[in-house]
């Protein structure tokens, strides 16, 4: 029986709290040895940093275009799933084979869907904060280039 033919259950993780950074490098190593990865609650995920300067940032970067179309220019995300997932994506090996497999174990989720066992979450030691610095979640940087969350 080959590796990907054996089921695993995925492992899913609550973003609540965790630093983004963190979160994206243990994420990823458990994406390229093999695992199913469901990250619930990605708005409620921070950055470390001042407030004001992390904000500049994500808007800055936004600015980033190409001089052509502007289809040729890079596709920024907004929306919170999409930064996590981005920033995970950085953390792989996206030139080879096992990287773009790994991304494709990989699911992303603002709140937590009915369909996950969002009881049985988990939460990595390493990502937490230990020390007493100002953070921003991912919410509010996605809403602050953009993202309207929706009124539940």
């Amino acid at each position: 029986m080959s590796k990907d033919s054996t089921y695993r259950k995925p492992l899913v993780i609550d973003a609540s709290g965790l630093i983004v950074g963190r979160l994206a490098s243990i994420t990823a190593k458990h994406l390229i040895s093999g695992n199913h990865v469901i990250i619930i609650n990605a708005e409620k995920a921070v950055i470390t940093g001042a407030h004001a300067a992390v904000l500049q940032a994500a808007k800055d970067k936004l600015r980033i275009r190409n001089r052509g179309s502007k289809a040729k220019s890079p596709k920024h995300p907004r929306r919170p799933e999409g930064l996590v997932r981005r920033t995970i994506r950085g953390m792989l090996p996206m030139d080879k084979a096992k990287g773009k497999d790994a991304y494709s174990r990989l699911s992303v989720f603002v709140g937590a869907p009915e369909n996950t066992d969002h009881e049985k979450a988990t939460r990595p030691k390493e990502a937490e904060n230990k020390s007493p610095i100002s953070l921003t979640t991912v919410g509010e940087i996605a809403q602050s280039i953009g993202w309207k969350p929706l009124e539940a």
